[in-house]
């Protein structure tokens, strides 16, 4: 496989250095990307840098997955208007740990010859002292180059202004780059299209100190086809750990993108080959009511992400909102997958002791919540067949529901009509 080939099908090649294909072309190369370490997990922006080690790795070369134990101490000033919290060592290493085991997912950390490898720079930091830095590092490097950068020059030219500890950042992210191809033969530093002046600085350090030379790659940044951030929701980032955001969140992410965004993550997010992602696109575009792409989409980074267990739990969560499952699939969740199911859906609380004596349906809907305005209204759908309580329509206004009702021992399931879902938490 030619890697720098995979990545321009795929849509993913921003900007590439003269000479990288070539030495791509010529046989193994061990070439790195840069995690930030400000969370103790991944989110799915992190996922495109993944994936360019994932091909990187498949066409033979040698991936090492940087976390940045000493840069999340400084903080990346690139595509940041302000000045970022840094963290301390032990949240550091919580974090670090966090994510070497997603990444584990992902990539081969075996024995074979391109195995990928993680590596912290806070290893060959944390005994650096300041002087030795800026004597042997910083003097190579001049700040007419540095401020040149437009991850500097946005800031100095904004209203925020730059810390010198964030205008250094580019030079502790070029001696990454200096020593990870002194020590451990890192030719090629790949990243996002914001990090392309940070890259380059290290391939400057390469050739001014070590006499060398180093390669830069960089791929594009994933923005919606509406041009909003790719990656975010209504409840903030979505997560690769499970505690942050369910998997059954995580799949309908994929599974609701817009037609024309799941064209472009098609190929950026999954393995499928040229081929096969045709005639996927194909059978899309014949019938878009099916969704060809988005299910095909939300299924394969699912599986990868969560596994199969949660990928069908999220599939049957989906049919139990949308389709046909019955009740008795809530009994085999947790109370947290309950909740996750449910998290966009009108939660109330009723008192679980007041339930256990029995309540009429009219006053639970509509005087201990807050599901229809009125009791008239409620037994006016009531009447007319439109509720439905786990799953089974109401059948008069005068049906008393108690304990022996609730799911799980805790939960009664609301349907006014045949979308409109509501959720009583009896507690």
């Amino acid at each position: 496989m030619n890697f720098v080939e995979e990545l321009r099908w795929r849509g993913m090649l921003h900007d590439i250095m003269p000479g990288t294909e070539e030495l791509l072309n010529k046989g193994m190369v061990s070439g790195y990307i840069g995690f930030d370490p400000t969370a103790d997990s991944l989110h799915v922006g992190s996922l495109a840098q993944i994936m360019t080690l994932i091909h990187f790795q498949l066409a033979g070369h040698k991936p090492f997955a940087l976390v940045g134990g000493a840069t999340g101490m400084v903080g990346d000033p690139s595509g940041k208007s302000a000045e970022r919290n840094l963290l301390n060592e032990e949240d550091l290493q919580h974090n670090l740990n966090g994510i070497k085991g997603q990444l584990e997912r992902f990539l081969d950390f075996s024995d074979a010859s391109n195995s990928a490898e993680m590596v912290n720079n806070f290893d060959w930091f944390k005994e650096y002292n300041f002087l030795d830095f800026i004597r042997d590092v910083g003097k190579h490097i001049t700040v007419n180059y540095m401020m040149a950068k437009d991850s500097v020059k946005n800031r100095i030219n904004g209203d925020t202004g730059m810390s010198f500890t964030e205008f250094s950042y580019q030079l502790v992210q070029g001696y990454d780059f200096y020593y990870l191809w002194k020590n451990r033969n890192c030719a090629l530093q790949m990243g996002g299209s914001d990090q392309w002046g940070n890259i380059v600085t290290g391939t400057e350090l390469v050739r001014r100190k070590g006499r060398g030379e180093a390669f830069a790659l960089t791929t594009q940044l994933i923005k919606k086809a509406d041009g909003t951030k790719f990656g975010k929701s209504e409840g903030g980032n979505i997560w690769l750990d499970a505690a942050k955001t369910s998997p059954y969140k995580f799949y309908q992410f994929w599974l609701n993108t817009s037609d024309d965004d799941a064209k472009t993550y098609i190929r950026i997010f999954t393995l499928f080959d040229k081929t096969t992602i045709e005639a996927m696109e194909a059978e899309h575009d014949a019938a878009p009511h099916l969704r060809t792409l988005q299910k095909a989409l939300a299924k394969d980074i699912t599986l990868r992400v969560h596994g199969e267990t949660e990928y069908i739990k999220a599939i049957k969560s989906t049919e139990f909102l949308f389709g046909n499952t019955g009740i008795d699939f809530l009994s085999e969740l947790n109370d947290e997958e309950v909740l996750a199911i449910f998290s966009g859906v009108p939660n109330f609380t009723v008192d679980k002791a007041e339930l256990e004596a029995g309540i009429p349906v009219t006053d639970l809907l509509a005087a201990k919540t807050a599901i229809f305005p009125s009791k008239g209204e409620a037994k006016k759908m009531i009447q007319g067949g439109g509720v439905a309580i786990n799953k089974e329509k109401a059948g008069t206004p005068d049906d008393i529901y108690n304990a022996g009702n609730l799911i799980n021992n805790k939960y009664l399931v609301v349907q006014k009509g045949k979308r409109n879902y509501f959720l009583i938490i009896a507690e």
